[in-house]
């Protein structure tokens, strides 16, 4: 714990919520995820009060295609414990209508470094 008299009156988020868009139809059908992107980053601004997005590359092993990579954007936020509490089925909703509308199995949600496939 840091006990640095300069934080003493800052206040802490202590959750941090991802959201991993991906950026492929089905399997392995690249497509452009800036709409997606758009809507995660748009509802964990308004949850949360801001959303940072970065790129990264995923792999999973598909049992058809063999190695898969995407290109996958995580867009995140961090919050207060209630506001997490408060919001999370709207970010869970989000996530399904993101893995139907993009064929997908599942949609990662990291939530306070635990991983859920929704």
């Amino acid at each position: 714990m840091i006990k640095n008299s300069v934080l003493l009156n800052c206040f802490k988020l202590s959750s941090k919520v991802t959201v991993y868009v991906p950026a492929t139809t089905g399997i392995n059908q690249p497509i452009d995820n800036s709409e997606y992107v758009d809507r995660v980053a748009t509802l964990l601004s308004n949850c949360f009060g801001g959303a940072t997005s970065t790129q990264a590359l995923g792999m999973w092993v598909s049992p058809s295609e063999g190695l898969v990579k995407e290109r996958t954007t995580p867009v995140y936020a961090y919050c207060n414990d209630s506001d997490l509490e408060e919001h999370c089925e709207e970010v869970v909703n989000l996530c399904l209508a993101i893995k139907t509308e993009l064929s997908q199995d599942a949609v990662a949600l990291e939530i306070n470094g635990e991983m859920y496939f929704i």
